[in-house]
């Protein structure tokens, strides 16, 4: 619960997605979960957190609603696909798609 206290609060202070610091925050506490049981997990979590987060920055007004919409125009698709082929990858290769993702996701972050 702590760990999900402090992924909620990471994701809405930093709007870093809830994938990344999810997949990260579970890899480490479940290092021998199958990497499609990670990610299935973390899915089902950040949908609701994203939403709920997404719910308190429509209050504040600092939602941009042309931007959204392009954003789940392009994300709808890509997560029927990514949930199709993560379930078809073998465990390694998707394990090293996953940890050079998050390497590229940190790397934007640090020179960002």
């Amino acid at each position: 619960m702590i760990v999900g206290t402090i992924v909620g609060a990471l994701v809405t202070i930093s709007s870093v997605g809830a994938g990344a610091l999810g997949v990260t925050a579970l890899t480490f506490l479940y290092p021998n979960l199958a990497t499609r049981r990670v990610v299935g997990s973390d899915i089902a979590h950040a949908v609701p957190l994203t939403f709920v987060a997404g719910l308190g920055h429509w209050w504040l007004g600092t939602v941009d609603v042309v931007l959204l919409v392009s954003l789940l125009i392009g994300s709808l698709p890509g997560i029927a696909l990514g949930a199709h082929f993560a379930a078809r990858v073998p465990e390694r290769a998707l394990r090293g798609l996953l940890a050079s993702v998050l390497l590229l996701v940190g790397g934007k972050l640090i020179l960002a």
